[in-house]
């Protein structure tokens, strides 16, 4: 599996067939300069977390370019498929699966908050989601999204058993670099953990040093990508 971090929470997935964007943040993003029609080239699905601005992002224009499938929570995959003009979406909710055409995708718990910003206000999104990628002969991937820790993270990790974390570390709307480290540390057994939500806007820790500081001997399994770089997971 093909991973590439965009900056923020914005991830490519590429195996199989399949070209995933996860949370696909780019025009909008500061500290990405490509815009989307490059990461969308040929992409199949979009993956997303929850409504808020910065993870929906470029969604609806490239679901409309591309007919990729929509991915998530009913209420963000109908806000979006609305925006987009489509109705391929594919949607659930926490404690379900729902199977993508050569992998899965299973919704788990995440602590934030869901909402699109409209001219009278935020608009409802249903509930954040973590989310679960399986695909045969391949690491099963947990997108965090925006979460806090929270104890239910081994049920996570004895339910699904994922080998690679996509963590927010950024603090102040997620977990810090000590709460991160400790929910990586005490509930699972990731091969591989790719931090983000961090260094995008002032208000987020500006990188991953004191995540990695508070890893300690786990450090050796953290990758932090630069913005754009692809890898294999």
């Amino acid at each position: 599996m093909k991973l590439t971090w965009y900056g923020h929470s914005a991830f490519g997935l590429e195996f199989g067939e399949a070209r995933v964007l996860i949370d696909p943040f780019l025009s909008g993003s500061p500290v990405w300069d490509g815009g989307w029609e490059g990461p969308a080239e040929g992409c199949t699905h979009i993956l997303l977390t929850h409504g808020h601005d910065d993870h929906v992002g470029d969604a609806p224009a490239i679901a409309k370019a591309t007919g990729a499938m929509i991915v998530g929570a009913y209420e963000v995959c109908q806000h979006v498929a609305g925006r987009a003009g489509t109705d391929r979406i594919n949607p659930g909710n926490h404690g379900g699966t729902v199977d993508c055409g050569g992998f899965t995708v299973s919704f788990v718990n995440a602590l934030h908050s869901s909402s699109a910003s409209t001219d009278h206000g935020p608009l409802y999104l249903g509930n954040p989601l973590g989310l679960v990628v399986k695909a045969p002969g391949e690491r099963t991937v947990y997108a965090m999204g925006d979460t806090g820790i929270f104890g239910d993270m081994a049920l996570i990790e004895e339910l699904h058993e994922p080998k690679v974390g996509l963590v927010p570390i950024g603090d102040r709307f997620t977990m810090g670099a000590r709460e991160a480290a400790l929910a990586c540390r005490r509930f699972f057994r990731f091969e591989t953990v790719v931090p983000c939500h961090f260094g995008t806007f002032g208000l987020l820790d500006p990188d991953a040093s004191k995540f990695l500081a508070e890893m300690g001997s786990a450090a050796n399994i953290v990758r932090v990508p630069q913005v754009g770089e692809t890898f294999e997971v």
